[in-house]
């Protein structure tokens, strides 16, 4: 299974637990606020009553917009949820088959075989990462679009890194694709399906599928993206040079792009309850986890993760994360209550574990402090380079700006903050990366520590 950072479980503090539920999520939140912690939107729901919903900061830092209930955030990767009901949509209206292979309607990735989309659409696939290819591969004085993914992957035709259904592996690549068949199948733009087919009938007015470069135009309440510089002043995320890949993938959508608010996540939210898009079997398929070759089960279904929890039933949620944004919903479906955060910050936490133990009168998790220290940039360069998991998954660490930056293949850049000469932790999660030198005195290997779990990274460069 490919190493993920997971976003949304850094645990958060003590609280008196006198205080009313809703008191104490406002303490929570405006404790975070102050600390820099979180900048964003957050509403949270019970039988689809909204109990909590609060602003904090601005969507604008160079006008000092204060971000409000109509702010509109990219969703990124949360956008996978409507690129997977669309298709679902489409299948119910007999366009397409899941199990049809992939070539059927993308016959110049024929090679691969085998591929379905129901593999595309729970990470069974086994596609390389489209990023890591075209890093190497792109004009980015230009700005990709999924058509360029695809012949990008006809021409150099780069090898499957499982067979389908064997492994369960995160694959934005999976997604953009299901946005091109989603096209072929409806004969319209994913855009223009994606509101046809889902935002209209729901009425998510504030909802829509926004290519900002690519396609610029004025939107009011768009909450802009920032990352703190070395200088800890918010900037775009353009202006950075391990995170101007936002200019030149710009137009790649499906596995993300999707911009909405904290009510229209809302209605969605409720719609996923009852009929109105999908019958009570399609929904159904939507949550149910996939099964793999060997009968083991994964922990994802069609565009969320899935996880039945002993304390509060089962959960449906997915996270998001682009530089400018981290964003997050959490659907307790046994008990009917949802939590939705959406941050135009990167540098922030997602604090759903303690807004869950509030909610259902738990014990909040034991608060981890890490004091963030300085490094000279002399001192940071010492670290950069390319350290290897395991074959075709590695860990690249880069400085920009006296900014150390991590990334995992086929996930966002994060930036990471010394607590030591040696250790370094993450802001938007709770983990850490320890290096480690050879008896030459070198920067040899690494080690991502999370949820207790040591994973060693040897340096190839």
């Amino acid at each position: 299974m490919k190493l993920t950072i997971t976003i949304g479980l850094l645990l958060i503090g003590h609280l008196t637990f006198g205080q009313d539920r809703i008191q104490k999520i406002d303490s929570l939140l405006h404790s975070l606020y102050s600390q820099e912690k979180i900048n964003g939107n957050v509403l949270i729901a019970e039988k689809g009553k909204v109990i909590y919903s609060r602003s904090f900061g601005l969507a604008n830092e160079t006008t000092k917009e204060k971000l409000n209930e109509n702010s509109i955030f990219n969703l990124a990767s949360v956008s996978k949820q409507f690129t997977a009901m669309a298709i679902m949509i489409l299948k119910e209206k007999g366009k397409l088959n899941l199990d049809d292979d992939i070539k059927k309607y993308l016959p110049e990735l024929s090679f691969y075989k085998g591929v379905t989309i129901r593999n595309l659409l729970n990470h069974t696939g086994g596609l390389p990462d489209y990023m890591q290819l075209m890093d190497s591969l792109f004009d980015k004085s230009k700005i990709a679009t999924n058509k360029d993914i695809i012949t990008i992957f006809s021409k150099h035709q780069p090898k499957i890194v499982f067979e389908p259904n064997t492994k369960w592996e995160y694959s934005n690549t999976g997604y953009a694709l299901l946005a091109s068949i989603i096209e072929k199948a409806s004969g319209l733009t994913y855009a223009d399906y994606l509101n046809k087919a889902i935002f209209q009938p729901l009425k998510m007015k504030n909802t829509f599928v926004y290519t900002a470069r690519l396609t610029p135009r004025h939107i009011s309440n768009l909450a802009t993206g920032y990352l703190p510089d070395s200088l800890n002043k918010y900037v775009i995320p353009d202006s950075i040079n391990e995170t101007k890949f936002v200019f030149y993938y710009d137009g790649i959508v499906g596995q993300g792009r999707v911009h909405s608010t904290t009510l229209d996540l809302l209605k969605w939210d409720r719609a996923l309850y009852t009929n109105k898009l999908l019958s009570k079997e399609g929904i159904k398929e939507i949550f149910e986890v996939a099964t793999l070759e060997d009968k083991s089960k994964t922990k994802y279904g069609f565009g969320w993760g899935i996880e039945d929890n002993p304390d509060f039933g089962k959960i449906t949620n997915h996270s998001g994360g682009w530089p400018g944004y981290v964003t997050f919903i959490d659907r307790h479906i046994t008990n009917d209550k949802t939590i939705i955060i959406l941050q135009n910050h990167s540098n922030v936490s997602i604090p759903s574990k303690a807004i869950r133990s509030i909610l259902y009168n738990k014990p909040l998790p034991v608060q981890k402090i890490r004091k963030e220290i300085s490094i000279t940039t002399e001192e940071l360069q010492k670290f950069v380079g390319t350290y290897e998991v395991e074959k075709d998954f590695e860990i690249k660490i880069s400085v920009d700006k006296d900014l150390l930056f991590s990334q995992l293949t086929g996930q966002n850049v994060f930036p990471i903050f010394a607590e030591s000469d040696m250790l370094f932790f993450y802001k938007v999660v709770d983990a850490q990366i320890q290096f480690e030198k050879n008896e030459n005195g070198e920067i040899s290997h690494l080690f991502l520590l999370q949820d207790g779990k040591k994973t060693e990274a040897k340096r190839t460069k």
